[in-house]
C-alpha cells in the first residue's frame, strides 16, 4: 500500500470482483454519477489499477448489464421453455425470471435502472424488450389454447406480469423468510389463480 492507502499495480481484485463493486456503485449513485475515481475509492486500487482489468467503465455496464440478461434469455433456451403446452412454457419462463433476478438482484436492479442514455445502455434495451416479446407470444399462445383468460389483452397481462416481477428487486432481500423457489410459486400463484379463495 501507498501512503494514500491505494495500492498500485496489480489488483488484489479479479475483474468479476471489480465488476460487483461497480454494480454496488451504479446502483447507488447511478452509473453516470459514478466515476473511475469513485470506483477507484471504493475498492483502495488506482484507477489504471481497474483498467488492468476493462478498458472502461462502459464495458463494466455492458458486463453487467450481460450477466442479467444472459440469465434471462437462457431461461427462455432451456427445454422447458420451449416444448409442452404453452401455459407451462409461461410458468416455466416466469419462474425462471424470478430466480434471475433473486440469483442476479443488483444486476437485474440495475438493468430495470437503465434508460438508453449510452450505446451501451440501448443495447440492453433491445435485448430486454426481445425478451419481453418472446413472453408476450407465449401469453398469446397460452391464450389461445384456452389455458388463459381471453377476456384480457396478452400485452397488458405481459406487463402487469413484469411489473410484478420487476417489482421485487425493491424490496427482495436474500436470506429473507421466503427463498427465491417459494416466491417464483407465490408469483405463479398470484399470475395464474389470483388471490381470491
Amino acid at each position: 500500500m501507498t501512503e494514500t492507502g491505494v495500492r498500485r499495480g496489480r489488483p488484489g481484485y479479479d475483474q468479476q470482483g471489480i465488476l460487483e463493486v461497480a454494480v454496488g456503485a451504479f446502483n447507488e449513485f447511478g452509473y453516470d454519477a459514478t466515476s473511475m475515481g469513485v470506483l477507484a475509492a471504493r475498492l483502495g486500487l488506482s484507477k489504471s489499477a481497474i483498467y488492468h482489468h476493462v478498458a472502461s467503465k462502459d464495458e463494466l455496464l455492458e458486463l453487467a448489464l450481460g450477466q442479467a440478461l444472459d440469465g434471462l434469455e437462457g431461461v427462455l433456451r432451456d427445454e422447458a421453455a420451449l416444448a409442452g403446452h404453452a401455459s407451462d412454457r409461461l410458468a416455466h419462463v416466469l419462474r425462471g425470471a424470478v430466480r434471475v433476478l433473486t440469483d442476479k438482484l443488483p444486476y437485474v436492479t440495475l438493468l430495470l435502472r437503465v434508460r438508453g442514455n449510452t450505446e451501451v445502455e440501448r443495447r440492453a434495451l433491445a435485448r430486454r424488450r426481445a425478451f419481453d416479446r418472446a413472453v408476450a407470444a407465449l401469453v398469446v399462445e397460452a391464450r389461445d389454447e384456452g389455458s388463459l383468460r381471453s377476456d384480457v389483452d396478452p400485452g397488458v397481462a405481459t406487463r402487469l406480469l413484469f411489473g410484478m416481477i420487476n417489482s421485487i428487486v425493491e424490496w427482495y432481500r436474500p436470506g429473507g423468510a421466503e427463498g427465491a423457489d417459494q416466491l417464483a410459486e407465490d408469483v405463479l400463484t398470484v399470475a395464474f389463480d389470483g388471490l381470491r379463495v
